[in-house]
């Protein structure tokens, strides 16, 4: 995950171009879609804003009326003196005066006192101090238990249980899927797409095969920017599963890797952090500097291999570069060394004489062994775009490649070609880098890299 982190923050270019270029072809002919949640939501909003208020008016009403019931309790009350006396000491006071408490005698004293309080009680039931006076006559009345554990149950379902999905509901909603513009998926949406993936140097034949196969099934449906991007992942990665491979290991040592490539593709530093990657894993590397051409070839190499705590066999500037393989390689199998990876000067793939003086390095290693070389890396620019094809092609016919790594895939490049290679060739890819850093070379994962690419998430 961090090195997806760093390849998905790395093609941000690429990524941000895709992702600008399909909101651009979605929000063109595109509407926002209804959010369904909304209408349903402010129905229960209003029943609950209104409704406890008038819910609780009545229904405290007819437990205030009746009042005159426990009127009628002074029947029961005088079989049962000592029990009632504690629970119904305010009632009987109309009724028997020498039962209330020594508090209440000097009130009936004046005969007109008790009237007043008994009226008391009756307005304050149709409105002003409603809450304060029901509260008490609710647990006078028989439980005290229960009247407060039915306010909550009454308000729950209604008060608070409604208003908390609604009000939440409008805010997942709007933050989410409401709003979302989407867009029928039509002939014209499918030709914007190809257009987008080509500029994405994806190809022609590779842009066209990637929307047949997203518009499969799909016509007519609309689509937001999101979905667009997780269907064009899934068929970038479908294509490149099958190359996502890893360079194969042989019991045979020495195994000869030769590393090829144009000019400035990467070889040197790849070549450093491969060997870095092999030795990490157990195994012994010799690196040869075949590429005895271009100037500070060999320094640049060997700072890599003491990165790597690797040895690299060099010779005199200008020399032959397949005799120095050749030695290399008798060096190599002196020291039964596990891998023996040879750099190569940078050529371009139509300069015919530089071509031939890499098949000679080729002819003259399998002297040693006639499987030789064993691997044959081809190093490809991510920035060179559609140019990578023509490469590819050419060093096949020569060096029989057989995989691919692509470098510099942190810089201007969109990464489309990517794809291209894998559908026109089939190449095994086996690492990608994103920097110059000795760690930034890593095993090709399709899903990540098609995430990266259209800017979505693992």
């Amino acid at each position: 995950m961090a090195f997806f982190k760093k390849l998905k923050d790395r093609l941000f270019k690429s990524s941000s171009r895709l992702e600008d270029g399909l909101d651009a072809i979605v929000e063109e002919g595109g509407t926002p879609e209804p959010d369904l949640p909304e209408p349903s939501q402010p129905d229960p909003t209003p029943d609950t804003t209104p409704g406890p208020k008038p819910a609780t008016v009545p229904d405290p009403g007819p437990d205030t009326t009746p009042e005159p019931e426990p009127e009628t309790v002074p029947d029961p009350g005088p079989s049962t003196v000592p029990e009632p006396e504690p629970t119904t000491v305010p009632d009987p006071k109309p009724d028997t005066t020498p039962t209330p408490d020594p508090v209440p005698q000097p009130d009936p004293g004046p005969q007109p006192a008790p009237e007043p309080p008994t009226e008391v009680p009756t307005p304050p039931s149709p409105t002003p101090p409603e809450p304060p006076q029901e509260i008490p006559q609710r647990p006078a009345d028989s439980p005290p238990a229960q009247p407060p554990t039915e306010i909550p149950l009454d308000t729950l379902p209604k008060g608070a249980g409604q208003p908390k999905p609604g009000l939440l509901g409008r805010l997942l909603g709007r933050g989410g899927d409401a709003g979302v513009v989407r867009r029928a998926l039509d002939d014209d949406m499918l030709e914007q797409l190809e257009e987008l993936l080509i500029a994405a140097d994806m190809g022609v034949d590779t842009a066209l095969r990637v929307t047949a196969n997203l518009a499969e099934g799909r016509m007519g449906k609309r689509l937001s920017t999101q979905e667009i991007k997780e269907l064009l992942a899934q068929e970038i990665a479908r294509i490149m599963e099958p190359v996502a491979k890893p360079m194969p290991l042989y019991r045979k040592t020495p195994q000869v890797v030769l590393v090829v490539g144009v000019n400035g593709s990467g070889k040197t530093t790849t070549i450093g952090k491969l060997a870095s990657q092999f030795r990490a894993a157990g195994k012994s590397v010799v690196i040869a500097a075949g590429d005895t051409f271009r100037a500070a070839a060999v320094e640049q190499l060997q700072v890599w291999g003491e990165r790597a705590g690797v040895p690299v066999l060099t010779a005199p500037e200008g020399s032959d570069p397949a005799s120095l393989a050749f030695d290399a390689m008798g060096q190599a199998q002196a020291e039964g060394a596990d891998l023996l990876m040879i750099d190569t000067a940078g050529r371009l793939q139509n300069r015919a004489d530089l071509m031939e003086e890499l098949a000679k390095i080729v002819r003259v290693i399998r002297k040693k062994d006639p499987d030789a070389p064993h691997n044959t890396l081809l190093v490809l620019d991510a920035t060179t775009g559609q140019n990578a094809l023509s490469q590819v092609e050419t060093f096949r016919k020569l060096a029989d490649v057989s995989g691919l790594v692509m470098t510099k895939l942190d810089g201007t490049a969109k990464g489309g070609v990517l794809v291209a290679l894998a559908d026109r060739f089939g190449l095994p890819i086996h690492a990608i880098g994103v920097g110059e850093q000795i760690d930034d070379l890593a095993p090709f994962d399709p899903e990540e890299f098609a995430a990266a690419l259209t800017g979505l998430e693992v």
